[in-house]
């Protein structure tokens, strides 16, 4: 049976660990060559790109801070050297933190807007550039605190609120040039982030878990599942869509 990405390639951003190294991996199983973007963590990139070119599938792991934009245009150049094209991109780099107004920066606020907005932004122009005469796909990924209400997210929440939008503008942008523009919104994902930022037990696991009707929070392989269809030809009628994973969970 045909892998629905055979010999297509994708970049994923921030894949050195939790979500993005899930949807890595998730592509290269349905045929995609990835390029595995990271930013400090070579070891957790490496060993993704690893383990896809020991599954015989095609990977390469390439360091990029994305909120600079002389590390995006590097990444992409890197990208192209490898595999001679690009097909889809996956922009999951992200920061997050959460803080009360009063704790609010102007140093945190540009902290998160350069990566998650502005590094989303400049990533998608070099993949709009690169992407053949056949199109391609651009999946977002966004969060549930777009829409949401959480208390203490104010700067966060309106990066992702931001994304959302964005996707929908260049979904309008880009279609004529065949590229589609979509965004998956996890709920509460265990990965490394949560457990390192002390939250992945405990009260606030419990009170989102209470308050999702599927009764848990989600896995990588929870979202991944859902960029790979997205970035698939089954998706081919699907542009401007934020999909919001979280179990029934709406913030």
């Amino acid at each position: 049976m045909s892998k629905k990405l055979e010999g297509k390639v994708a970049l994923v951003t921030g894949a050195s660990k939790g979500i993005g190294a899930s949807v890595a991996l998730h592509l290269a199983e349905e045929g995609a060559a990835v390029v595995v973007n990271y930013s400090s963590s070579k070891e957790g990139a490496e060993r993704v790109a690893g383990e896809i070119n020991g599954n015989g599938g095609k990977a390469l792991a390439v360091q990029a801070n994305l909120s600079k934009e002389a590390d995006i245009r590097r990444l992409f150049e890197k990208a192209h050297a490898a595999f001679g094209r690009l097909d889809i991109l996956v922009n999951n780099a992200g920061v997050y933190e959460f803080l009360p107004l009063e704790q609010v920066t102007p140093q945190n606020y540009h902290k998160m807007f350069d990566l998650n907005v502005l590094g989303l932004l400049l990533a998608s122009q070099e993949a709009a550039q690169r992407f053949g005469p056949e199109g391609g796909s651009i999946v977002n990924i966004s969060s549930v605190a777009a829409t949401g209400s959480l208390p203490n997210s104010s700067v966060y929440s309106a990066t992702k609120a931001a994304v959302d939008s964005i996707t929908r503008t260049l979904a309008a942008e880009l279609g004529p040039r065949k590229i589609r523009v979509n965004a998956v919104s996890p709920g509460m994902v265990e990965t490394e982030g949560i457990h390192a930022a002390g939250i992945a037990e405990g009260e606030f696991r419990e009170q989102v878990e209470a308050k999702t009707p599927l009764g848990r929070i989600g896995q990588p392989k929870d979202i991944a599942s859902a960029v790979v269809f997205l970035a698939s030809p089954d998706a081919s009628w699907i542009s401007g869509q934020s999909l919001l994973i979280a179990g029934g969970f709406r913030g």
